[in-house]
């Protein structure tokens, strides 16, 4: 596929998520996994490594290795990622120019059967850590347009529900471009300092929906 047909699809594929919605958590069981051990790729991309979204995601990873499932994690903001210059030289192949970390996530996406984002909002919207991940994705684009599972985690200090709809627009879109499916959403808002969803029902949520996802 070349670049003018990835921004085609791309935009057929957001329009596709306002016009239909996403699949329903029944249907996408019977299509995925449904009962069997998976893998799952949980990214992370807060760099504070006790903040509000790490929390979660401990909690996310115990609840789904307390399932029986294979989690492998990657840290972005404590990783080496390089961000995409678009000089489409992988001709979305997978040989990208860059040999950094992100290697580590494309041997892990590619047979996983889940992969799971966990952001904190910036200035509305997700980190620059973990977009720089996705924005890598360009370069084994074919090879993840897969039916995988996915899940979303974000944390944010306001407490207005719209302040994180463009984050949940996003991670929408490109699940609807990627042909994976959404097995659920923990949105935390009114969290702000470090510890602060600890005294929340957040923590059972993200055990809970690794638990059953």
């Amino acid at each position: 596929m070349n670049r003018r047909n990835f921004i085609k699809n791309t935009l057929l594929g957001a329009a596709g998520v306002l016009a239909t919605g996403t699949m329903s958590g029944c249907a996408a069981d019977k299509l995925l996994n449904g009962g069997k051990k998976m893998k799952i790729l949980v990214i992370t991309g807060s760099p504070r490594k006790n903040g509000n979204s790490n929390t979660l995601a401990d909690n996310f990873i115990k609840g789904a290795k307390e399932a029986g499932h294979d989690v492998v994690r990657f840290d972005a903001a404590f990783k080496s990622v390089h961000p995409c210059i678009a000089c489409d030289k992988c001709n979305m192949s997978g040989q990208c120019v860059f040999k950094d970390d992100f290697e580590f996530v494309k041997e892990n996406i590619i047979d996983s059967d889940a992969v799971v984002f966990v952001t904190p909002m910036y200035y509305f919207g997700i980190s620059s850590q973990i977009k720089a991940v996705i924005d890598r994705f360009y370069a084994i684009n074919s090879r993840i347009q897969v039916a995988k599972k996915s899940a979303l985690i974000l944390t944010y200090a306001d407490t207005a529900l719209k302040e994180a709809q463009p984050i949940i627009s996003h991670y929408e879109a490109v699940l609807n471009y990627l042909g994976w499916s959404d097995s659920g959403k923990v949105i935390a808002s009114g969290v702000w300092t470090a510890g602060s969803v600890n005294n929340t029902q957040y923590p059972k949520q993200a055990y809970e929906l690794g638990k059953n996802i």
